[in-house]
């Protein structure tokens, strides 16, 4: 198996493709650069919730309203009509089918908001930085970035912990039933408590805890924690997963949760992490991981399942994160002690959800 970034095993060879074919993919993706500043710009300056509000506004009407300039505000709609974000509705514009809950229902496990704006304002000036940093293999960590990084952060992964809390969790076997008559669940890298937050709705009586080591984050969830009034129900801890344990109920948690933050701890540093996550557990209980699994081989990388974790990698070397594979991540689990069946499946457009239970 190749390391990444190392010698493939072999070459990789695709179908033939021309000259002036590989002119038009390079203009495709020019365009796709184009087009997220294009929904970035929309979201910044409201017409995209403009539009889902009032469907059918004419560009002039959302000029006014938002107090945009009136050229301006007709070039983006026309513009995004042609790229088939509004479609016309005379004599204005709507938002094409589904975007208006794609991109401003912060509640739905679609919403991809956040993960356009984290691309606009977060990795355009990253990859700046990362021209240099290719010389240098200089790393500008997670942690201490500021309030408006910690925000998209939050915002570009809310649809799979909306997902996780209503989709996955309450499907696992005895974990509904557990948590609705006060159990526990943990989640690592809780950043600003969106899942903390989702999960208590979810099970109203189920005791929630969260650690994070980043203390920005933290003051986030803090304050939307006291606000939804939940300070008794959810708990948080900044510093080692095994500390945060102590709060658990005796006898373990009912369940582990770990939503795109595996990838995001140093490889030396996993095996202690899920070791205290197998810990926390108590026998029968679930350990979930949401994340996102790297190629192993050089043919693994043509696989189009592999294309977003492959731009994940990329886009985030400069915060230090390296996403592991599934060789690894099963290596993870077995040293932690958890032998028992995994089930892997992907979601999305390249998450993989991993769930194995303790064994008792």
């Amino acid at each position: 198996m190749a390391e990444p970034g190392g010698a493939p095993e072999a070459a990789a060879v695709g179908p033939a493709i021309t000259a002036d074919g590989q002119v038009g993919r390079i203009f495709e993706w020019r365009r796709g650069f184009d087009v997220t500043w294009l929904l970035a710009v929309g979201l910044r300056s409201g017409i995209v919730h403009a539009l889902a509000a009032h469907p059918g506004a004419t560009a002039t009407e959302l000029a006014e309203r938002l107090e945009l300039h009136g050229p301006y505000t007709a070039a983006w709609l026309r513009t995004a009509q042609g790229f088939e974000i509004v479609d016309v509705d005379r004599p204005g514009y709507r938002l094409a089918p589904h975007l208006d809950t794609i991109l401003t229902d912060a509640s739905d496990p679609r919403y991809l908001a956040g993960y356009i704006l984290l691309g606009a304002e977060v990795a355009t000036r990253d990859f700046e930085a990362t021209a240099e940093a290719m010389r240098t293999g200089a790393v500008v960590p997670f942690q201490g970035r500021g309030d408006l990084f910690t925000r998209l952060v939050a915002e570009a992964t809310r649809g799979l912990q909306t997902m996780t809390a209503r989709g996955i969790l309450p499907k696992l076997p005895g974990v509904a039933e557990a948590l609705r008559h006060g159990g526990t669940v943990l989640e690592i890298g809780c950043g600003t408590g969106n899942l903390l937050l989702a999960l208590a709705a979810q099970f109203p009586t189920a005791r929630c805890i969260g650690v994070d080591i980043d203390a920005d984050s933290l003051a986030a969830a803090g304050e939307k924690i006291t606000t939804a009034g939940l300070d008794r129900r959810v708990t948080l801890h900044h510093g080692a997963v095994a500390e945060a344990v102590a709060q658990a109920r005796p006898g373990g948690v009912d369940v582990v949760v770990l939503v795109e933050v595996l990838h995001e701890i140093a490889p030396a540093l996993r095996p202690g992490v899920i070791g205290d996550a197998a810990a926390a557990l108590r026998p029968g209980g679930w350990l979930v991981i949401v994340d996102e699994t790297y190629p192993s081989t050089a043919e693994q990388a043509r696989e189009p399942e592999y294309r977003f974790p492959l731009m994940t990698g990329f886009e985030e070397l400069l915060w230090g994160n390296v996403l592991p594979t599934r060789e690894e991540q099963e290596q993870l689990l077995a040293g932690a002690g958890l032998t028992g069946p995994v089930d892997r499946r992907l979601v999305g457009e390249g998450f993989t959800v991993l769930t194995t239970a303790k064994p008792h």
